[in-house]
């Protein structure tokens, strides 16, 4: 060790002396990508409890990092299907319906420019004719005739 470099230890170590530590956000600390600290200050704002401890914004921030993730994922699926390369809300919508959680999660929620699921009632489709089921029959009869080789 160096005679000339005084380490210090403790509170009172960084009056002016050693290196500035360089600050690191919650989010990396909790290796997420939503922003723990807004959503530690709208908790605040948003006066929802007299007082906000340190792990709810992590939390709350894990769960809807979660969330929007699943949509994205399931989105992007729904895209790939369409064969489009962009999400629109046609796909939300169609990702949201298809998916039982988050149709519970999001029962009451409209999508604008989302549409509705393609569902037509059985009762109104055409019934089948009896021209389509002889037909039917009439091809299995054909090879049945057909002469066979000796």
């Amino acid at each position: 060790m160096d005679a000339g470099v005084k380490v210090q230890k403790g509170a009172g170590g960084r009056k002016g002396g050693g290196p500035k530590k360089k600050p690191i956000s919650r989010s990396v600390k909790a290796g997420l990508q939503f922003p723990v600290g807004r959503i530690g200050r709208y908790l605040k704002k948003g006066r929802y409890s007299q007082r906000v401890g340190t792990g709810a914004p992590v939390y709350l921030a894990a769960v809807l990092e979660y969330l929007a993730a699943e949509v994205l994922e399931l989105a992007g699926n729904a895209a790939r299907d369409n064969k489009k390369n962009r999400i629109i809300p046609r796909h939300l919508l169609l990702t949201v319906r298809n998916d039982e959680e988050l149709g519970k999660l999001l029962v009451g929620v409209t999508i604008a420019h989302g549409g509705v699921l393609p569902n037509i009632n059985p009762v109104l489709l055409p019934k089948k004719t009896e021209k389509a089921s002889s037909k039917e029959s009439k091809s299995p009869s054909k090879a049945t005739k057909s002469p066979k080789k000796a």
